[in-house]
């Protein structure tokens, strides 16, 4: 049972991670656009606006994947409370994987609303088109 719920809170790792960087995200962007900490890419390094965008956009993913990946997690666990060490192990490694996924899986909506909002040079496109 031990290793069952060692595996478990380490399914959960990420589901937390996405909750609690979410809620800090969307909140407020590292007051510093820096190459060690906060959503740092290319785009959303443009600027001060592309930065605090970014941070904002992609804090709202992840509070809410990190709430629907609690059960996606717990759940699969559940299945295998009492199995061997080997079966807890595989299934709670591939939730781990799966979890991974979803939080990098973040990074291609918050691109592609960046392109949507800003040009290649970090400034803000016109929300009426002509």
């Amino acid at each position: 049972m031990g290793f069952w719920i060692f595996m478990l809170l380490n399914g959960l790792l990420f589901p937390a991670i996405m909750l609690v960087m979410g809620k800090l995200f969307t909140k407020s962007a590292p007051k510093e656009i820096n190459y060690i900490f906060g959503y740092r890419t290319e785009m959303s390094m443009k600027n001060r606006d592309t930065w605090e965008f970014a941070h904002t956009f992609i804090g709202k993913l992840w509070y809410r994947l990190g709430w629907i990946l609690i059960p996606v997690t717990v759940i699969p666990m559940l299945f295998v409370i009492g199995g061997t060490k080997g079966l807890i192990g595989t299934v709670g490694g591939v939730v781990c994987v799966a979890d991974l996924a979803v939080l990098i899986a973040g990074i291609f909506p918050t691109e592609r609303a960046l392109k949507k909002n800003f040009d290649k040079d970090g400034n803000r496109k016109n929300s009426i088109e002509t």
